[in-house]
């Protein structure tokens, strides 16, 4: 039996090492009084040798202390060799450069305490110590060896990091950012730097023009109780203005949802269409 356990231990810290595509870059000064940049960002990066591809992938967010508390979804992604993706983050509302061409303008964030979500922007990194962790699929990361971790990094005084201790703390002028390869240790793979946010491939459309893309909802103004979708829609979530959440479901292209049960007023519906989170505001009538 110890030889079974041993062999499992290698074979999941083999596939932890040999993660492609690894988190490259946090900035969280994004708006804060003082701060150039408008936006937090969170750069992706290939640093394998082949073309790398993930499905179903989340980013998530933890404070300093304390479990994982937000995460939000990622399409899929696919990037050669040295190839970059720009995923822009939340915003304390000032800053003066905007962000140029992200890959991915996050506008949905959710909780893993079953609250609403946070629609209209990205997680709001916490400028100097907390985690962030790009997972494999939607579970909440318990921790930097967890199996759904592809890459994890704590950075300032973080409880949770890889290896030995934490990345350094960012600030309004420096990103963090991965000096060379993954190593598995927070503090000998990143260096507070000037930040170099950098887009490496066709930028995604924002929530908002994606739901436009996908004709997601056609009745924005509902009249008649009845929601009608103009595509195939998972996981389907109605929730009112204050964040609770109201009603489930899934729906084919075409078909309507009925919400006679919902009092009139402004509700916010996500879903997956196609692997990506949308979003829409509607006004039951």
């Amino acid at each position: 039996m110890k030889k079974i356990f041993t062999l499992i231990g290698l074979i999941s810290t083999a596939a932890f090492c040999n993660a492609q595509i690894v988190i490259n870059e946090i900035y969280t000064g994004g708006g804060i009084l003082g701060a150039t940049l408008t936006n937090d960002f969170i750069e992706l990066k290939n640093i394998g040798t082949s073309t790398s591809t993930l499905t179903g992938a989340t980013i998530q967010y933890g404070p300093v202390s304390g479990p994982f508390t937000q995460y939000h979804t990622l399409p899929a992604i696919t990037l050669a060799p040295g190839q970059t993706y720009l995923i822009q983050e939340g915003s304390d509302g000032g800053g003066i450069i905007n962000l140029v061409n992200p890959n991915l303008i996050v506008n949905v964030v959710l909780n893993f305490d079953g609250t609403g979500p946070t629609v209209g922007l990205g997680l709001g990194l916490a400028l100097t110590s907390g985690k962030v962790a790009l997972a494999s699929n939607t579970t909440q990361v318990t921790g930097s060896t967890a199996s759904n971790v592809l890459d994890f990094v704590g950075y300032g005084l973080a409880n949770q990091y890889e290896g030995s201790g934490a990345a350094p703390s960012p600030s309004i002028l420096n990103s963090i950012t991965r000096v060379s390869g993954d190593t598995n240790n927070n503090n000998v793979d990143f260096t507070a730097t000037a930040p170099t946010p950098q887009s490496g491939v066709l930028a995604v459309n924002d929530i908002t023009n994606q739901s436009t893309r996908y004709g997601f909802i056609k009745n924005s103004l509902v009249k008649n109780n009845e929601i009608v979708f103009g595509t195939d829609v998972k996981d389907l979530k109605i929730y009112s203005i204050s964040g609770q959440l109201v009603k489930t479901s899934s729906v084919k292209t075409n078909e309507a949802l009925n919400i006679a049960d919902l009092q009139k007023g402004n509700y916010i519906i996500t879903g997956t269409v196609n692997n990506e989170t949308v979003s829409q505001k509607i006004l039951k009538d």
